[in-house]
């Protein structure tokens, strides 16, 4: 057994190190030992008068023939034990494994044991060498013959060696202490993949939420204020009260065909079904201005600063600046279908817009042609999102008729990887605490999948929409997610971990489990 007694604090006590046929102990430390890797011990300096000698081990002249050093007392600055003299009964192992036993378990655990306790080079057929016999064959770099019995010459030294590295693997941090694959061990790593709740805790009923693929009628703001479209009118739900604001009213020949909240501030852009976009002060519910410039329904909208981005089923994006009278500042046109997914670049320099042509366009702030085209979808484009996490990192999903999700690299304009999730990508969003996103789909299952990213590995796939969850926000913290379908219920998940703790599932809502209503 091996004793060792520290005493607590900043002052270094003597201590005492105990091996089985070995006592050896040092008092009247008056320096601390340097700090070593685990199991590495050292001897502190000794305050006799007698300097200490430097031991100089000679190797033999004739490498090939057995050395048996004279015993003679050998000086060190450190506690090299002798294991040559070790005795395995304390530890109820036998010193040759490889003996006859009718337990296999009992000689596995024996085997493990020992190469915990004297290495992994010693859990084999192996007999412990002693420190001067490991130098001496060591150098040799094979097997060594000890009266007719083979002797492995260890490639590594034992659990006292001094070792340089620093840096592990997280997969090495084992009790051992060691890196080595030992027999019938498995050293795979522990799958510590964190748990995502797989029910909703909190379901609202939206009467009148569309069954549209191409609409966006649920936003979330900054300021923790859900955003939701239904039919003719706007509703404003407080997460921090529950509260149910009624917003606006276009009246029954016109439609709310998008929502979209400022980055900052409590103003709320409006797009209706027959091309107008609409500025509300939500703090106030007063209507600011409104603006035209559109010939048909406005389904996407973006906030770039005090720069709104609308597109439409007119095939065209307009820029507006909401200080300039103007109602825009610059028509982007390049889609020849409807315009269904808008999302500008968190550095707000890069605008990506996807329509039911099948093309994922990226814009720049001056631009009046996409930059960038990309035609690799096989449907349509509504799912957008860029990633916070690395600049240029873009990622798409498409249709029915697609299914897949694509990762693009704006700054290289290239096409990174594809995945292939078998059914209609409605949505995209990007955790902004950990490097995952989240993904809605239609036809035909009807999920909510959350993803790691770059290994796309799937961390939880959610069930209980009964229709295409076509609408997704997230909220302020980063933590959950709203999704919204046309079975006209709004049903609230905690997904992501905070920003702090990111590997410990959120609370948030956990208590408030039960259905209301949005009106």
């Amino acid at each position: 057994m091996l004793i060792s007694n520290f005493a607590a604090g900043p002052q270094y006590s003597p201590f005492l190190l105990i091996f089985p046929g070995k006592l050896h102990s040092k008092a009247n430390a008056t320096h601390p030992p340097p700090l070593w890797p685990q199991f590495s011990f050292m001897e502190a300096p000794s305050t006799s008068s007698i300097e200490p000698k430097t031991p100089r081990i000679q190797p033999p002249l004739n490498l090939h023939t057995p050395h048996n050093p004279s015993p003679r007392t050998i000086y060190s600055d450190r506690f090299i034990p002798s294991r040559s003299s070790s005795n395995f009964a304390l530890f109820n192992i036998t010193n040759n494994p490889s003996s006859n036993s009718s337990d296999d378990s009992t000689s596995a655990y024996n085997s493990l044991l020992k190469a915990a306790l004297f290495g992994p080079e010693f859990g084999g057929t192996f007999s412990p060498l002693t420190p001067e016999k490991s130098y001496l064959y060591g150098k040799i770099g094979g097997s060594s013959s000890n009266n007719g019995v083979m002797q492995s010459t260890p490639t590594n030294c034992n659990i006292f060696k001094y070792k340089t590295e620093t840096r592990k693997s997280l997969h090495s941090l084992t009790p051992f202490g060691f890196d080595y694959q030992l027999p019938g061990v498995s050293h795979s790593p522990v799958n510590t993949r964190r748990k995502v709740p797989r029910s909703p805790y909190k379901v609202l009923d939206a009467p009148a939420l569309q069954d549209d693929f191409y609409l966006n009628l649920v936003d979330w703001s900054s300021h923790n204020v859900l955003a939701v479209g239904l039919s003719h009118c706007v509703y404003l739900w407080h997460a921090s009260s529950s509260k149910v604001v009624k917003l606006c009213d276009l009246g029954i020949d016109d439609t709310v065909c998008s929502v979209g909240w400022a980055q900052r501030g409590t103003h709320l852009a409006v797009g209706t079904g027959n091309g107008k976009l609409q500025i509300w002060d939500a703090s106030r519910c007063k209507k600011v201005r409104t603006m035209e410039g559109h010939r048909l329904r406005v389904g996407a909208l973006a906030w770039s600063s005090s720069m709104l981005s609308s597109g439409s089923r007119d095939k065209s994006i307009l820029q507006r600046d909401i200080r300039a009278q103007e109602d825009f500042v610059t028509k982007l046109c390049g889609h020849k279908s409807e315009v269904c997914g808008l999302k500008w670049s968190y550095d707000n320099r890069e605008l990506a817009s996807g329509g039911n042509d099948n093309r994922l366009f990226v814009w720049n702030q001056h631009s009046t042609q996409p930059v960038l085209k990309y035609c690799e979808h096989t449907a349509a484009v509504k799912a957008i999102a860029w990633s916070p996490h690395l600049h240029g990192l873009l990622a798409s999903g498409g249709g029915t008729a697609d299914r897949c999700i694509r990762f693009w690299n704006t700054t290289t304009n290239s096409h990174l990887s594809c995945m292939d999730t078998g059914s209609q990508v409605c949505n995209l969003a990007w955790s902004k605490n950990v490097n995952e996103l989240v993904s809605t789909h239609g036809y035909s299952q009807n999920q909510i999948i959350v993803w790691r990213y770059p290994t796309m590995s799937k961390l939880a796939t959610l069930t209980g929409h009964t229709y295409r969850v076509l609408y997704l926000a997230i909220s302020p913290d980063g933590q959950t997610i709203v999704t919204g379908a046309g079975d006209e219920t709004l049903r609230f998940w905690n997904v992501f971990p905070s920003a702090k703790s990111q590997n410990t599932e959120s609370e948030i809502g956990a208590s408030s489990l039960g259905r209301t209503q949005i009106r």
